[in-house]
């Protein structure tokens, strides 16, 4: 059998990273991976996380097994966080805690390829890497949308254009906020027409929603998903715990389908569990009782958030105003405004790559930056070496 297994390629993300813990070089930068970082550098466990989990480490509850739909009061706190205290479109959901907000997208994409097998998974150019093998893996059809912006910001029209072709029963994802990888987010308007294209179409929005808080505010960052929701018959929903509560190696997320009306939501739950329990049965209790703590008592929670939130938008004014000081193009301008972790360099794979050999600083090949692993201190040096590595059409001397 190990004789006939084809050989599969290294993860590139993953490989950049081992790349750079064998980096001597104590300068070097990891602006790959998307993970929050304090100034010392630090991923931090969250204050509120860590009362939550000495308090359930106190309670010393069992360790038994837990339901296939995992912890049902995280999914009820996680079902008011996206949409908010309004009855009628809680009454329309079912919510379904899962291993992070990938095994949220694997188990949605199971069950689209269950109810609609034909159906096309439209996704944006750039988008997040792993959607396309998630997406594919139950054999569904994968097409890829135009997200673009101009100079004033998000370029709607383009991605209605590439949408066109899209079939009634077609599933349209669209980031809830934070765009990963490019940090350019739709403005209230844009959400707007969106969600009323979808609806004329008979398309399916799939609303990846793993950065909620990072953006405008955790409130504020849901108002696209529920405009959607309260305008279209389903919608899917992918969410993560992994930033705006620091879970990320507890794996906690939460898969959520909201229906036309509560008894068309009457086949989904065991569909979703049969489809859990054939990859990995139940999802672990851990993060979800710290998260369903956090969700009941959030006071603490959010304002940690909304530092996290705060802090990463100085990154970006900061590291958008050293640009500019030496002297950068308009191509870098973008970072100072957009949202979120992440954002794309106007710089192609060898300019990357050069990043990397002469400077240390470590960003994928198609060019993104987790901005919110940066630390004050590293905002110049990324500014030089980001100029000195770009070439002269992304000088201000260009224009």
């Amino acid at each position: 059998m190990l004789a006939d297994l084809p050989h599969a390629s290294p993860d590139p993300l993953w490989s950049l990273i081992s790349t750079f813990r064998a980096d001597p070089r104590p300068e070097r930068m990891d602006l790959v991976v998307g993970m929050y970082r304090d100034e010392t550098g630090t991923t931090p466990v969250l204050a509120s996380v860590r009362k939550a989990e000495l308090r359930l480490a106190e309670a010393g509850a069992s360790k038994a097994y837990r339901a296939l739909g995992g912890n049902a009061a995280f999914n009820a706190g996680m079902a008011h966080l996206l949409l908010g205290q309004d009855p009628a479109r809680l009454a329309r959901q079912h919510t379904m805690q899962s291993v992070g907000g990938t095994g949220a997208l694997r188990l949605l994409a199971e069950l689209v390829a269950r109810a609609t097998p034909d159906a096309t998974v439209w996704s944006s150019d750039p988008g997040y890497v792993n959607h396309r093998p998630l997406m594919t893996a139950p054999g569904l059809r994968f097409e890829t949308y135009r997200l673009r912006e101009d100079d004033t910001g998000f370029d709607l029209g383009t991605m209605l254009e590439d949408l066109a072709p899209a079939r009634p029963g077609d599933v349209v994802i669209l980031h809830g906020c934070c765009h990963n990888p490019s940090g350019i987010d739709m403005a209230a308007d844009d959400w707007a027409e969106v969600s009323a294209f979808c609806a004329r179409r008979g398309l399916i929005p799939l609303v990846d929603m793993a950065y909620q808080g990072f953006g405008d505010g955790m409130e504020a960052d849901a108002a696209g998903l529920r405009r959607v929701v309260d305008e279209n018959p389903t919608v899917l929903v992918a969410a993560s715990c992994s930033k705006n509560m620091g879970l990320y190696c507890d794996r906690t997320g939460a898969a959520m389908v909201v229906g036309p009306d509560a008894a068309a939501l009457a086949p989904v739950g065991p569909m979703l569990e049969r489809i859990a329990r054939a990859s990995y049965s139940m999802p672990p209790e851990h993060g979800a009782a710290v998260a369903a703590a956090l969700l009941a008592a959030p006071e603490g929670w959010l304002r940690e958030v909304e530092a996290m939130r705060q802090r990463v938008a100085v990154l970006r004014a900061e590291l958008g105003a050293a640009l500019e000081a030496e002297g950068a193009g308009a191509g870098f301008a973008s970072l100072g405004r957009q949202k979120g972790m992440f954002s794309l360099l106007p710089l192609g794979v060898r300019a990357m790559q050069r990043l990397r050999e002469e400077h240390a600083i470590y960003g994928t090949d198609g060019g993104r930056i987790n901005v919110a692993g940066l630390t004050s201190a590293q905002i110049a040096p990324l500014a030089r070496a980001l100029v000195r590595v770009a070439g002269p059409e992304h000088h201000a001397s260009a224009a």
